[in-house]
């Protein structure tokens, strides 16, 4: 069930869903305005407010080609490889694979598009409680740093993606954005933030789905692990302390079971931190089943909606997995699918694909690759998901304090928290469970290179030259299919050097997107990103 706040965001979507914002056309009709003349708000009424801002996020998240596919399919877990069904959508996804993609690509246009859809409705709501037209009374301050909070948040998938874009606070401003630096985003987030953290509620029991104090801690926690990458000057000393603070807090566990972090009732988890709701009825969007899962599997899982084919595990990933990690299974369905109707194997998912295909005529056969299975879908599941996206967690918090450690010369440290978030995958065997801080030093298990047609790795470079790479391989085992693998990428100098599955190595400025064309067009403004 559902909070009574989350059913505030889940509603609101519907009615603001269609309001594609561009920070570009400040002037559009944003359907999810506050008018003053017919709201007279009291406390009860802050989830009305703050709900539209928050629904947003659902289209950033796991929406058609969004920001999901963005950070997965560029990366070296998960790929969409041409099916007898389709799936080629004009080289799209070969493209996002082999870091080909344009300036008109719809991952990257998508993500953008979105967070400043969010940020629209931010600075809507914000613009009309600076001028006194909104009145809350003594809750003002609370929402007020609830909503800076979310739109830093826009702004941090922002920076992340695209670097160098307009900072847009103003409503009412229709003059066209000046174009801002990454460093200048970067600052911009992270003042925001600090701000309003005093401001901001510490109690993690009533805000599930909100930016919480937690919430916007664990978010600069991030911002401070990749700072390296964004501005080039790493903040480990400061990623450390905010992770301090939320163990320290108490507020939130490790899930004793790794799927209840991702189940269909996971909004009861005692994990999440902040958590993108979604519901299948009245918050729909998630739609993971149906683009990973082949339509033979669609009586498997007594599915009310055919599932549609699409991507899945790149072998080399998967064979790096320890095979008594019980990550393996819970994250990736595999070998034979039995109907529960007639006893008979549906399908039989095999951990190898011949190739993204496509140019060369290569198309991999339904059964080809293993499957996502972590967002457990639940009997009878429509074409629209119940389980809520977790985007902050404890077992994040915990790995961003350990690979901080790790990176500043505590390696034992880094260990003893590596070895409390493996625990759980490797129930009963303590001998598996326990890492070192030498296995932390060693490189990555996964074998860089090229694969052939056959299966077979050509020009293998492997991963034992990547530094740090063994904790790598552990961000991947936790998160795979969370969003997070191109970010590691990239700060393990990954993701710019190394061969996997189709990819070769790409100039170093494909770790960031393009800034999208169309908006380009709108606001001569903006200039390009380096490289495209």
């Amino acid at each position: 069930m559902k909070t009574n706040f989350v059913k505030y965001i889940l509603v609101a979507a519907i009615s603001c869903g269609g309001a594609i914002s561009s920070c570009t056309k400040l002037d559009e009709e944003v359907y999810s305005e506050v008018l003053p003349s017919q709201f007279q708000p009291t406390e009860k009424d802050l989830p009305a407010i703050l709900a539209p801002a928050y629904a947003s996020l659902r289209t950033v998240m796991c929406g058609w080609q969004g920001y999901f596919d963005l950070q997965e399919e560029a990366a070296d877990a998960i790929i969409t490889p041409v099916r007898p069904n389709g799936w080629d959508d004009a080289g799209t996804y070969r493209r996002m694979h082999q870091h080909a993609w344009t300036t008109q690509e719809w991952q990257p246009y998508n993500t953008w598009q979105n967070a400043y859809s969010a940020i629209t409705k931010v600075n809507t709501v914000l613009s009309q409680l600076e001028e006194g037209t909104l009145k809350l009374g003594d809750i003002n301050d609370a929402a007020t740093a609830e909503l800076r909070a979310i739109r830093a948040l826009a702004y941090y998938l922002l920076l992340d993606n695209h670097g160098n874009v307009p900072i847009v606070v103003d409503f009412k401003d229709t003059t066209l954005p000046q174009q801002n630096t990454r460093k200048e985003v970067y600052d911009f987030v992270l003042k925001e933030l600090n701000e309003v953290l005093p401001m901001l509620s510490e109690d993690a029991s009533t805000t599930y789905g909100r930016m919480n104090k937690w919430g916007a801690k664990a978010l600069l926690a991030k911002i401070y692990l990749n700072s390296g990458v964004y501005v080039g000057t790493p903040e480990y000393a400061k990623c450390i302390q905010e992770t301090n603070d939320i163990i320290a807090s108490g507020k939130y566990r490790l899930d004793n079971n790794y799927l209840d972090v991702f189940t269909y009732t996971n909004q009861s988890s005692s994990e999440i931190i902040f958590a993108i709701p979604y519901d299948e009825i009245y918050g729909k969007g998630n739609q993971i089943h149906l683009k990973t899962l082949d339509p033979l599997s669609q009586p498997v899982f007594r599915m009310t909606a055919q599932p549609w084919g699409g991507n899945c595990a790149v072998p080399q990933f998967i064979n790096t997995y320890d095979t008594a990690d019980s990550r393996l299974k819970d994250t990736w369905i595999q070998g034979p699918q039995v109907n529960p109707q007639t006893g008979q194997v549906a399908i039989n998912y095999v951990n190898f694909v011949p190739g993204m295909g496509g140019l060369d005529g290569i198309v991999a056969a339904g059964n080809h690759g293993y499957r996502i299975g972590k967002f457990v879908i639940k009997p009878n599941a429509t074409g629209d998901l119940d389980n809520d996206f977790p985007f902050l967690r404890y077992g994040d918090v915990l790995m961003m304090k350990a690979e901080a450690l790790l990176r500043t010369g505590d390696a034992d440290g880094a260990a003893a928290l590596v070895t409390q978030v493996r625990q759980r995958a490797f129930k009963g065997n303590p001998a598996k469970a326990t890492v070192t801080g030498a296995d932390l030093l060693k490189g990555s298990t996964y074998q860089y290179g090229l694969q052939r047609p056959d299966g077979t790795i050509d020009a293998v470079n492997g991963g034992a030259d990547i530094q740090f790479g063994r904790f790598l391989d552990e961000l991947g085992w936790e998160f795979a299919a969370e969003a997070h693998r191109r970010q590691d990428l990239i700060r393990f100098g990954v993701f710019s050097t190394k061969k996997w599955f189709n990819h070769s190595p790409q100039s170093p400025t494909r770790s960031l997107f393009p800034i999208p064309q169309d908006e380009i067009a709108k606001n001569p403004n903006l200039k390009q990103n380096p490289g495209y």
